[in-house]
């Protein structure tokens, strides 16, 4: 559960190179603004108290969209930590009021934002800054771009679930940590942006040599090809081999450098491209040209066709993120706590939390609602994560409420539609014997073939007693006659039951 819930948080949507402006809430010490730019690179901070005990309003409106205004933010990303829900109603208002509704905010899950900001890897990349300002700076990153500011982080303070420390934490820290490396080789890592600790979870790069690469990257400036990798200390021909089809240089002299196509099978574009009478760099993305090629034809010793068939589709969607698009849940306008809730609100949520018994959804009330295991689908659950995701966008009802203990339950099912389920004839209850009653049944008892398998058997009759347990004076005798009936009875009342299922 936890690995699979740390591979959906992993792999949650990013919101892309767009300035984001960060808010890690509080009251007493206020909230922490922190501003990036595109690429992530920390631009400004601020402190307003918008909330008790200040109630400083107007300074911290007026501080506010001079931030936006400044950089041009485009999104604004509230931890969902103590104090959010204020927080996040002061900033929409100020939104509305301004008429800035192009600005998206987003509650981000804060957890181990805190310990981050302690870290020190936080120390190294902020020296300077206070510690709450590091931790909104990691709250606007993890909204442009989950997978690379999670890393940072120890796999089990990523927050993937509840009673972490009932398991074995050998196993656990081993399974989380090649989660998160399968998530980072399958997104892939742009080599001229990459931090320390996102390139070491690349196949092949240890924690020294992704300090080596870094290291290189900023005394000699942006690599230009992938092959330039192995100018640096500690990359030798096998580990080259291992990374270099995860890693991607955009706008470089090589343009299949942007692709997942491995150096190794630049020869077979080549080949492809002179098929055709073209440059290498024209099959990129041009499907008229690439739908020409034979794939049969440049199978070799060392490239078979699924592989070709992989460069194909590399062609065509060079460096595709696997991560869906970005899009935040549309929370019901004035609807900021269970107090404002009722019973048979519908609205969209987002998935934080799936565990054995259901998931737990974030509907903007700074408390998430539970979807119990039974309301998830109109169908036969036996495992949530067949339905859900961390992460994900869902539309719930609302249908419990409990006020005073601040718990929300939800329905995904109630908003589904009933599933079609085939008509069965009810069965009649026969009262004249065992032999009319199985043929009154309509189907709901199989028809015996064979003397050995009758209902009238000694052998039918021996199971009978058996399990009727005819011998146990203190067990309640049911007459022979009516033995047929009874069980007919309660065969087509269960399939009716579960005939849908």
């Amino acid at each position: 559960v936890f690995r699979e819930n740390a591979e959906n948080l992993l792999l949650a949507s990013p919101a892309g190179h767009r300035p984001v402006l960060g808010v890690d809430p509080g009251q007493r010490t206020g909230s922490k603004l922190a501003v990036i730019d595109a690429q992530g690179t920390f631009l400004d901070s601020a402190t307003i108290y918008p909330t008790e005990p200040k109630n400083d309003v107007v300074g911290a409106t007026k501080t506010l969209l001079g931030l936006i205004e400044k950089h041009k933010i485009e999104l604004i990303a509230i931890g969902n930590g103590t104090g959010s829900r204020e927080v996040n109603l002061f900033v929409r208002e100020v939104l509305k009021e301004k008429d800035l509704t192009s600005i998206t905010t987003v509650l981000v899950n804060e957890a181990g934002a805190s310990i981050y900001s302690a870290s020190e890897i936080a120390r190294e990349e902020f020296p300077d800054l206070d510690l709450t300002i590091r931790g909104a700076i990691s709250i606007a990153r993890r909204l442009q771009d989950p997978l690379a500011e999670l890393v940072k982080l120890e796999p089990r303070h990523v927050g993937v679930g509840q009673y972490q420390h009932d398991v074995n934490q050998k196993f656990l820290r081993e399974g989380l940590g090649k989660t998160i490396e399968s998530c980072v080789n399958r997104v892939g890592v742009d080599l001229n942006t990459a931090s320390v600790q996102l390139l070491r979870y690349v196949s092949g790069i240890q924690q020294n040599t992704a300090q080596n690469i870094v290291a290189h990257r900023i005394e000699k400036g942006p690599f230009k090809r992938r092959t330039d990798l192995t100018e640096v200390s500690g990359v030798g021909e096998k580990t080259f081999e291992q990374c270099a089809g995860f890693l991607r240089i955009q706008n470089g002299e090589e343009p299949l450098d942007q692709t997942a196509i491995h150096p190794e099978a630049y020869p077979i574009v080549t080949k492809m491209a002179d098929e055709l009478s073209v440059a290498p760099e024209a099959l990129i993305r041009a499907k008229e040209l690439v739908d020409k090629l034979n794939l049969d034809e440049f199978v070799n010793e060392t490239i078979g066709t699924l592989a070709l068939s992989d460069i194909k589709h590399e062609l065509l969607r060079p460096g595709r993120d696997p991560r869906k698009e970005f899009k935040a849940p549309q929370f019901l306008e004035g609807v900021d706590d269970v107090k404002d809730l009722e019973i048979g609100m519908i609205t969209e949520g987002s998935v934080t939390n799936v565990t054995d018994f259901g998931a737990f959804v974030d509907i903007g009330v700074h408390q998430d609602g539970l979807v119990h295991l039974s309301e998830l689908a109109n169908r036969f659950v036996k495992d949530p994560h067949d339905v859900v995701k961390v992460g994900q966008i869902v539309k719930v009802k609302v249908i419990k409420i409990d006020a005073d203990l601040r718990r929300v339950s939800l329905s995904i099912k109630a908003l589904q539609a009933a599933p079609k389920t085939e008509e069965r004839e009810r069965p009649t209850r026969a009262r004249t014997g065992a032999g009319e009653a199985a043929k009154s049944s309509g189907g709901g008892r199989p028809q015996n073939r064979g003397k050995g398998k009758a209902a009238g058997s000694d052998r039918g009759k021996n199971k009978a007693r058996g399990k009727s347990g005819g011998q146990n004076k203190n067990t309640p005798t049911v007459p022979k006659e009516n033995m047929n009936t009874l069980l007919a009875d309660q065969l087509a009342a269960l399939k009716d039951k579960f005939g849908s299922r």
